[in-house]
Formats: structure tokens, C-alpha cells, sequence
């Protein structure tokens, strides 16, 4: 992996967690921005260092779900099972979907295939194999819809 995925990976991580921050706390999205570019990424915390990300595109993955939130999650919610709603789904992992479909509806310079194994990588980071399954079929299933 050269240094530019690595950093995208850290960014994408990073963008989740932000948005979980963003949900759980309502923190104005701006200082959210300001308190990750200044203290998480590539930061030290607690004995473990985190990888350096690619600011701006962390800042597009975090500002482009804040602003399509809604086309976002009507997206999403049109392929959860019948009888399943976006707010069944744990915080995290309507973070992790709602990052991958920002990034299938709006980063076409990223690859389908790469989108969607970048966030299954994310889910494996918070869960066990079967929710990575699920993010998996998910984002492959909203990339049929968005990537004609």
C-alpha cells in the first residue's frame, strides 16, 4: 500500500469516528474539523500513534455526509431488509455506511471496488466478520444504484 492509500484509509477511519462524534454529541461541525486536524489525526493518544490522514479528503468525507445526510440515507434505507429502519442499525455502523455511500455518490475518482473494500476494512475495525459482510453487500447494492 503506498503513502497515499494509507492516508485515505486513515481519513476514512477517522471520518467515521468523526461522524460517530458528530451524532452522539451534535458538536458544531466546524470545531469537530478544527479538533481532529488539531489533536487525532496523527496524533498519539494513549501509546498508540494513528496514522497520518489526507486532511482534505477527511474533511469532503465528513462535510459530504453532514450535507447529503438525507440522499444519503435514503439510499441506504432502501436496501435494509423489510422491517429494518437506519435507526435499528448501531451509531457505528450508519457512520460506516454513510461514508461509503458518500463516497460512491460523490467521489467518482475513487473506484467502486475500492470504496467498498476500504470500508469493509473500516467495519472490521468495530466488528466481526458478519457486519463487515453486511457492509459489504450493502455498499455493493447502493453502487449498483449510483454507479450506472
Amino acid at each position: 500500500m503506498n503513502d497515499r492509500s494509507k492516508s485515505r484509509s486513515a481519513a476514512r477511519l477517522a471520518a467515521v469516528q468523526a461522524l460517530y462524534q458528530l451524532e452522539m454529541e451534535g458538536t458544531p461541525l466546524h470545531l469537530l474539523l478544527h479538533e481532529f486536524h488539531q489533536h487525532r489525526l496523527g496524533a498519539t493518544i494513549e501509546d498508540v500513534t494513528y496514522a497520518q490522514a489526507e486532511e482534505s479528503f477527511f474533511d469532503d468525507v465528513v462535510q459530504g455526509v453532514d450535507r447529503r445526510r438525507g440522499e444519503i440515507d435514503g439510499l441506504i434505507t432502501t436496501r435494509l431488509s423489510s422491517g429494518w429502519s437506519l435507526e435499528r442499525l448501531d451509531r457505528p455502523m450508519r457512520q460506516i455506511l454513510r461514508a461509503g455511500t458518500y463516497e460512491l455518490l460523490a467521489r467518482k475518482d475513487v473506484a467502486t471496488g475500492t470504496v467498498i473494500s476500504e470500508y469493509v476494512d473500516v467495519a472490521h475495525a468495530f466488528y466481526d466478520k458478519r457486519e463487515a459482510g453486511f457492509v459489504n453487500g450493502l455498499l455493493d447494492a447502493v453502487a449498483k444504484d449510483v454507479r450506472k
